[in-house]
């Protein structure tokens, strides 16, 4: 009589669970379909999925049963604790950096001290074994975990040409606190061969940015752009656009007329002066770097980028999204309102 040998679940089978699951067919279907007892599919779904509010992802489920496997005898705290190795992969494939997980941990479960960890500890997990395939794809979501020197380019360089300019100098000094949400910053991220970009805009309190899609660097495309963008935002949110000396803001005064928006130039090589900005891009050059052709990147792939950037937990927040903050803020707004009525 031969003995039953147990095989494991592959990573072509996860995905089919996590697509059946999509389309809300039952464990017993699942079972049937992938030739597989019940008690196993339910096991797995039950072993990856820790909440109601959690979906079954086959990627990560893939990742964490090969963990297991090949680090049995690991005793570090990650390893031991499912639900919190959980928590990390997914912070992990949501692009935080093991300092952003270490902190938001404490948010989402207080008091809790199986769900704690420190962001030294994460680091060690994820090098404990570097040249482990699991190892190396976890590095490779480590932030800036190959970033190199910037070179500054001393060629190139022309004069502002835009007329009627308001120097940041004229910038009311309170904004520069950050005490008051409404003042952003503004500027355009260049393509492969200088023949595509995108814009970039970013709230000064809440770090809450946006990405817009331009066909092309035209003042009056990005004039259009930004003002698509703003459209969609209440008028207490848009008071000041600080921006480089790029002519592609050459139609400031119409965009002024049109958002409400007094628009503040920086001074030419100055990017200091808009930091939050310059601190952003690079946290978008993560997914999109030098030498991208943005005229290949559709909306949507932004867009995902976008939400990616305004949902994670940001020490400069105190750990809280800029969502979070954006969406505190609107509260107030409506509290106010509400008061001004009564």
């Amino acid at each position: 009589m031969k003995e039953k040998k147990y095989k494991r679940l592959s990573y072509r089978e996860r995905v089919i669970i996590e697509t059946l699951l999509g389309e809300k067919k039952t464990k017993s279907f699942i079972a049937k379909k992938l030739n597989r007892s019940r008690s196993t599919i339910t096991r797995e779904i039950n072993q990856w999925v820790s909440s109601p509010h959690e979906i079954y992802d086959a990627k990560l489920a893939d990742w964490l049963a090969k963990h297991n496997y090949l680090n049995k005898r690991r005793l570090d705290k990650i390893s031991t604790y499912k639900k919190l190795m959980i928590y990390v992969y997914r912070g992990l494939l949501k692009d935080w950096s093991p300092e952003q997980i270490s902190d938001r941990i404490k948010i989402d479960y207080p008091n809790n001290l199986i769900m704690t960890i420190s962001h030294e500890a994460i680091y060690r997990h994820i090098y404990l074994h570097r040249q482990a395939k699991l190892n190396l794809r976890l590095i490779a979501l480590l932030p800036y975990h190959k970033s190199q020197r910037r070179r500054t380019n001393t060629y190139n360089k022309r004069k502002s040409r835009i007329k009627d300019q308001i120097s940041i100098e004229q910038r009311p000094k309170h904004i520069e606190n950050r005490k008051e949400i409404g003042h952003w910053e503004g500027d355009l991220m260049i393509g492969k061969g200088q023949k595509s970009a995108i814009g970039t805009l970013v709230e000064r309190k809440a770090r809450f940015t946006i990405i817009v899609k331009l066909h092309n660097r035209k003042s009056k495309t990005v004039r259009i752009g930004f003002e698509k963008e703003f459209d969609t935002i209440d008028d207490y949110f848009l008071k000041t656009l600080t921006y480089d000396n790029g002519l592609e803001m050459s139609e400031h005064k119409i965009f002024t007329e049109q958002t409400g928006m007094q628009v503040y130039f920086a001074h030419p090589y100055s990017s200091w002066e808009r930091g939050t900005n310059e601190n952003t891009n690079g946290l978008i050059r993560r997914y999109f770097p030098k030498g991208t052709d943005f005229n290949t990147i559709d909306e949507l792939q932004l867009k995902i980028v976008q939400y990616k950037l305004n949902n994670r937990p940001r020490k400069v927040l105190n750990f809280k999204t800029p969502a979070e903050v954006f969406a505190e803020e609107y509260s107030n707004i409506i509290e106010k309102k509400e008061k001004m009525i009564n």
